[in-house]
């Protein structure tokens, strides 16, 4: 009769191992982040609650007035109807996702969110006065986020006590759609911050990539000199605005062309992007050009007004009739 222990033995051998987790497993497990409050609710702050909202978490947005607030919400709203009618998504998708997604006008009522997302307009200032409102009123452990696409992560952080735990995100315009998300390090941006921010962009379906802080980035430095150039040879007469659109999509296999992604994104904020990289590094080639700058003064600012280098319809489709050229 056999003993206990040769019983083990022949169970050992004769079952099939299940292999634990490895230390690469553990390393790529998502955050377990369960909420977090979005401060700012533009476009692109819709755009990161709705993401997050997508991915299971509970969403906290804060906005200035109730009227912003109405906004927002319903900005969110608008965008789900539109994959509705496209058959991308439900109606039950929408209540859950709306279901998880709550705002407020209090700035305090984020105090107990593991991750704060800033998602203000690109101004240094406006940035520093709120990470010092947040620094305030937060768990010492929140992690603070900036979603900026030029502004220095290490100079906002200064306005905290808390520089180790200041880090940006930049989404990249439709948040929801674009599955990269750029992971930014400050100067003092710790390690642990930095991997719980990866962990959570993969749990919210981006991937993350990581980036050392210098002015544009990545995405944003090598985006702008092409919408830049494209606006010189509209300016030029080389070409009209639906030419040099068509010429670059097809010829380079891109889904849009230079100046309907300088429309959507916003022409004032393109200028504002390429005034901080000519600011911070000198190079003629982040000079906006005079064709943009009289845009931004005329107040065609692209899709969002209705008219950019394009006419836009109201529901943010191009007309083909009477483009800007």
């Amino acid at each position: 009769m056999p003993q206990n222990d040769d019983l083990k033995s022949l169970l050992d051998q004769s079952l099939p191992k299940i292999a634990g987790p490895t230390a690469t497993d553990e390393q790529e497990k998502p955050a377990e982040i369960m909420r977090i409050a979005v401060v700012g609710a533009g476009t692109m702050g819709q755009g990161i609650a709705q993401t997050a909202s997508q991915a299971g978490l509970d969403v906290l947005i804060i906005e200035r007035d109730e009227d912003s607030l109405k906004i927002s919400l319903s900005g969110i709203e608008d965008k789900l109807d539109w994959e509705i009618s496209r058959w991308a998504k439900t109606v039950s998708d929408k209540k859950a996702i709306m279901s998880r997604i709550r705002g407020s006008m209090e700035i305090t009522d984020v105090a107990e969110h593991p991750i704060v997302i800033e998602a203000l307009p690109e101004n240094l200032a406006m940035k520093k006065v709120m990470f010092s409102v947040l620094d305030e009123i937060c768990q010492p452990e929140s992690i603070f986020v900036t979603n900026t696409s030029t502004l220095s992560i290490t100079e906002i952080a200064t306005a905290t006590h808390r520089q180790g735990k200041i880090i940006g995100m930049h989404f990249l315009y439709p948040v929801p759609k674009t599955p990269v998300v750029e992971v930014v390090r400050g100067l003092k941006t710790s390690d642990q911050t930095f991997d719980k921010i990866r962990r959570f962009a993969i749990q919210v379906n981006k991937t993350p990539i990581e980036v050392y802080e210098y002015p544009g980035y990545v995405t944003t430095r090598v985006i702008l000199p092409m919408l830049n150039e494209a606006m010189y040879v509209l300016m030029e007469g080389v070409a009209n605005a639906d030419g040099i659109d068509t010429a670059i999509k097809l010829g380079y296999n891109m889904e849009m062309g230079p100046l309907a992604l300088a429309d959507q994104m916003g022409l004032d904020e393109v200028m504002t992007w390429m005034e901080t990289l000519f600011r911070e590094l000198g190079d003629l080639k982040y000079r906006p050009c005079p064709l943009l700058r009289k845009m931004v003064r005329a107040g065609h600012l692209g899709k969002k007004t209705g008219q950019g280098f394009f006419h836009y319809d109201e529901g943010g489709r191009i007309l083909r009739k009477g483009q800007a050229e």
